[in-house]
C-alpha cells in the first residue's frame, strides 16, 4: 500500500511541475528576416560566394578546354608528350578542386565569411532570446522555424514580435 501511495505522489508531483513550466515559441527565421543587418549580410555573403563559384567554375572551364583539345591533338602526339598532357589536365584539375574545398569546404573561405558577417548577428538575436526567457522565466524557448517540429502553438505564445521589440525592430519591417 506504502509503494502505491508513493508511486501515485510522485506521478502527481511530476504532473504538477510539467504543468508548471513555462514555455514559448519562437520562429528564427521570421526574427532573422526582420532585421536589416541580417539582410545585408547575407546579400554580401551572397555575392562573394556568387564571385568565387565564378572563379571556380572559369577553372573547372579551362580544365574541360585542356582536356578538349588534348583529346582532338592526342593521335599526333608521342607518348612521352600524351602523359605529359595528361599530368599537366590533372593538376590544373586538382588547383580546381582545391580551390573549391578551399572555399565552400568544411570550414572554408564561405564558413569563415559567413562567422565574420553572420554570426555577431545571430548572437545578438540569442542574447535577447535569453534575455527574454530570463525576464519571463520561461523554462523552454521553442523555435518552430527550425528541427523541431511544432504542430500548434497558441499565437499567444509566440515571442519572435517580443524579440524584435528588443533588438529595436518594428513589427514587419523586413518585408516593405
Amino acid at each position: 500500500m506504502k509503494k502505491i501511495s508513493l508511486i501515485a505522489a510522485v506521478l502527481f508531483c511530476s504532473t504538477i511541475t510539467a504543468f508548471a513550466q513555462r514555455y514559448c515559441v519562437i520562429d528564427t527565421k521570421y526574427i532573422l528576416d526582420n532585421v536589416p543587418d541580417y539582410k545585408e549580410a547575407q546579400t554580401k555573403l551572397d555575392a562573394v560566394a556568387e564571385q568565387w563559384q565564378k572563379e571556380i567554375d572559369a577553372k573547372f572551364l579551362e580544365v574541360d578546354k585542356m582536356y578538349k583539345s588534348y583529346q582532338a591533338e592526342q593521335v599526333m602526339l608521342t607518348e612521352e608528350l600524351k602523359h605529359k598532357r595528361e599530368e599537366e589536365i590533372v593538376a590544373k584539375e586538382k588547383e580546381a578542386k582545391d580551390l573549391q574545398k578551399k572555399r565552400f569546404g568544411y570550414e572554408g573561405d564561405l564558413f569563415k565569411k559567413r562567422e565574420e558577417l553572420v554570426k555577431p548577428i545571430q548572437d545578438k538575436v540569442y542574447n535577447a532570446v535569453q534575455k527574454l526567457a530570463a525576464q519571463r522565466m520561461y523554462d523552454f524557448v521553442l523555435d518552430k522555424s527550425g528541427g523541431i517540429t511544432v504542430i500548434f502553438s497558441d499565437p499567444k505564445l509566440d515571442k519572435s514580435d517580443d524579440i524584435l521589440r528588443s533588438l529595436g525592430i518594428k513589427k514587419g519591417t523586413a518585408g516593405e
